[in-house]
């Protein structure tokens, strides 16, 4: 017909966007990639105006180390920044593919990385399948030697803002205790279209980093005393972005 638009068949636009997805997770592209975001986050860090009232994070995870940092999904692009330097991290990230770009822009601040799962509550076998048993070990084994953890608490595509259980158990056999935490600026763009409404920090507003007290879950816990701590846990971490966005004026 006369002026009609010719579609493209789905089978090639498949083809081509496979093509596309094995270019962009190639080495040379999260590479080139980690390095304009690790670019991006230092100018957008150096930026801010540090908003009074933020809590000195340095001082409490020198107090606590080696400590379990928790953080909410899509607000912890920010946190390499206020890792002591004189102290050891590892930072436990997903096993998709995209998470190689992550994993170049926190060992490029001198933080190791793992690989796993956050944990699912009522979810051990997926838990299990996506690397988390392991990770837990890792780490367990990490916080021995020294270093500290930093993991994000809820789990991605789960519910945002509901801590896992993952980071309640690693707690539990470690026997280091869980550091709530947030930071906030005032000027972000929001990725609607994300499962977690990830923010984006844009350059030249205000900053605020708040670290609630540590939380500690018994190593006899069982599992109705693990559900009350990760539901402490998820309170704990709320209450310290709450308080960050207060002092920025995002929240009145």
């Amino acid at each position: 017909m006369e002026g009609s638009v010719r579609r493209e068949p789905s089978g090639r636009r498949r083809k081509r966007r496979g093509v596309f997805r094995r270019l962009m997770r190639s080495q040379a592209a999260v590479g080139a990639i980690g390095t304009a975001v690790l670019g991006a986050l230092r100018f957008v860090h150096a930026s801010q105006r540090l908003a009074p009232g933020s809590s000195d994070v340095s001082g409490l995870l020198h107090s606590h180390h080696p400590a379990i940092v928790a953080m909410w999904h899509g607000q912890h692009l920010l946190a390499p920044f206020y890792r002591p330097r004189d102290l050891p991290y590892a930072a436990l990230l997903s096993r998709s593919a995209d998470a190689e770009i992550n994993a170049r822009v926190v060992e490029a601040f001198g933080i190791s990385t793992l690989r796993g799962s956050g944990g699912r509550p009522g979810k051990a076998r997926r838990f299990r399948e996506k690397g988390g048993a392991r990770a837990l070990v890792a780490m367990r084994r990490l916080l021995q030697g020294g270093s500290g953890i930093f993991m994000i608490a809820d789990i991605p595509k789960g519910t945002p803002r509901e801590a896992g259980l993952g980071i309640v158990t690693l707690a539990k056999i470690s026997g280091r205790p869980i550091v709530p935490a947030a930071a906030v600026t005032s000027r972000h763009h929001v990725v609607a279209g994300s499962w977690d409404r990830t923010r984006i920090p844009l350059p030249f507003g205000r900053l605020a980093v708040i670290a609630g007290e540590p939380i500690s879950v018994p190593a006899d816990a069982d599992e109705a005393v693990m559900e009350e701590k990760r539901r402490e846990i998820t309170r704990a971490i709320e209450a310290a972005n709450l308080a960050a966005e207060r002092l920025v004026g995002t929240l009145r």
